[in-house]
C-alpha cells in the first residue's frame, strides 16, 4: 500500500515537471554571423583595339585634268560665239603650259566676280576695269595682264543714236531712253552715268540689253533712244597713221557712209576704213549697221579690259599662264578665238598693277556703285 502512495507521487512529480518545461518561455538561439558574399570576379575589360583610319589622300595639283584652272569670260559680247571657243582655248592653253582649264561664261558681270571670289584659289577671270576694281574690293582679286587692241591699251565709250535722229548734243538727250549692256560694264554703264550727271541730264525710260552687240541693236531696231557701248578706233587707210581722238571725229566720213559693208573675211569697212567699234559686233546679221547707227560722242579714255587672278591663285603658276596669254593672242588660233571681233578682239596684252584702276575706284565711288547695287 504504502509502495502505491509512493509511485503515485513519483509519478505527479513527473508530470508536473513535464508541465513546467512546456511552459517555459522559449529562449531565441541567437544565428550564426553570415558570411558577407564574395564580389564576383570581373574580368577587367580590354581597350577596344584603335580604328585604322585610312591615310587622307592629298588634294589633286592646280592644273591637273582633276582640278583643271577655271576661266571665266564676262559675257559683254556674242554670248554663243564665246561659248563655242572655250574648248579651243582650254586646248591652245593647255598646249602652251601643259596645264588643263576650264572655260566658262557666267549669266552676268556680277556673277563672274562672284565666282571668283567663291573659287580664291584656283580662278582666273577676264574682266573689264569696273569689275576688276570691284572684285579687288570685294575679296583681294589681283591684276595680270591688260588688253592691248590695235596698239591702244585704252578704250571708249560711245554714245551712239539712230542716224536719221534729231540728237546732235549730249544735252539733246533730256528724257531720251537708255540702253546699257550690264550695270558692271564700265564704258557701257559707269562713264555714261557719271557723264550725265555731270551733265545734269536725268534720261528716261532704261533698258538693260545684256550686252553690247544688243545695245547697237536696240538703236538699230528703234527700241531706244540711246545706247552706250565700247568704242575701238577706226583702222584708217594706209598712208593716214592712227585715229587721233583730239583731232578727228569718232565716226566714218559721211562720204564713205553709203560704201559700209562686210568683205570676204567677214570685217566691216566703209571705203578703206576698218570699223572697230561694237557696230562691228553686229555687222554679219545686219551689214547696213553704220548706215542706221551713227556715234554721237565719246567719253573720256578707259584703261581696257583684264586677265585677273584669284585672291590665292598661287603665284608660281601666274607667269607661265601670262606667258602663254601673250604668245597666244595673236596667233591664228587666237584669231579664231579670243582675238575675234565677235570675241575680245585682242590684238596683245601687257601687264597691268593696280594703280592703274585709281581713277575708276573714284568714279565707282561718286556714283555709289556697289557689287550689290549692280545686281551681285
Amino acid at each position: 500500500m504504502r509502495r502505491n502512495r509512493l509511485f503515485l507521487v513519483l509519478s505527479l512529480i513527473v508530470v508536473f515537471a513535464m508541465i513546467l518545461t512546456a511552459c517555459k518561455t522559449e529562449t531565441e538561439v541567437p544565428a550564426e554571423p553570415t558570411e558577407a558574399p564574395k564580389p564576383t570576379e570581373v574580368p577587367p575589360t580590354k581597350a577596344p583595339e584603335p580604328t585604322e583610319v585610312p591615310p587622307t589622300e592629298a588634294p589633286p595639283e592646280l592644273g591637273s585634268m582633276d582640278a583643271p584652272i577655271k576661266v571665266l569670260f564676262v559675257p559683254s559680247v556674242d554670248v554663243d560665239f564665246m561659248i563655242s571657243s572655250g574648248e579651243l582655248i582650254e586646248q591652245a592653253l593647255n598646249e602652251a603650259t601643259g596645264l588643263y582649264f576650264e572655260v566658262s561664261v557666267p549669266t552676268s558681270y556680277a556673277a563672274t566676280i562672284e565666282e571668283m571670289c567663291a573659287s580664291p584659289t584656283d580662278t582666273i577671270g577676264f574682266i573689264p576695269a569696273m569689275g576688276y576694281a570691284l572684285a579687288n574690293q570685294l575679296c583681294g582679286v589681283v591684276p595680270g595682264l591688260a588688253s592691248v587692241r590695235y596698239g591702244w591699251n585704252v578704250y571708249w565709250t560711245q554714245f551712239i543714236v539712230a542716224r536719221d535722229s534729231a540728237y546732235e548734243t549730249l544735252e539733246d538727250l533730256e528724257g531720251a531712253t537708255w540702253a546699257y549692256p550690264d550695270a558692271g560694264s564700265t564704258s557701257g554703264y559707269l562713264y555714261p552715268s557719271v557723264i550725265f550727271d555731270n551733265l545734269g541730264i536725268t534720261v528716261g525710260d532704261t533698258v538693260e540689253a545684256g550686252g553690247h552687240p544688243q545695245v547697237v541693236k536696240a538703236i538699230y531696231n528703234g527700241e531706244a533712244d540711246v545706247g552706250t557701248s565700247y568704242f575701238s578706233a577706226p583702222l584708217l587707210p594706209e598712208g593716214m597713221g592712227t585715229w587721233d581722238p583730239e583731232t578727228m571725229d569718232p565716226d566714218i566720213p559721211d562720204e564713205f557712209i553709203p560704201e559700209c559693208a562686210v568683205n570676204e573675211e567677214e570685217k566691216l569697212y566703209c571705203g578703206e576704213y576698218r570699223v572697230l567699234d561694237a557696230r562691228a559686233a553686229i555687222s554679219g546679221e545686219a551689214p547696213d549697221v553704220v548706215q542706221k547707227v551713227r556715234i554721237l560722242a565719246l567719253s573720256p579714255e578707259i584703261p581696257n579690259d583684264t586677265m585677273s587672278f584669284s585672291p590665292d591663285f598661287p603665284d608660281d603658276l601666274k607667269q607661265t599662264i601670262m606667258d602663254a596669254i601673250v604668245a597666244y593672242v595673236g596667233t591664228e588660233a587666237c584669231a579664231e578665238t579670243l582675238c575675234n571681233e565677235k570675241f575680245y578682239d585682242w590684238t596683245g596684252a601687257a601687264p597691268v598693277l593696280d594703280e592703274n584702276f585709281d581713277g575708276i575706284r573714284l568714279l565707282m565711288e561718286a556714283q555709289g556703285i556697289t557689287l550689290e547695287n549692280i545686281g551681285g
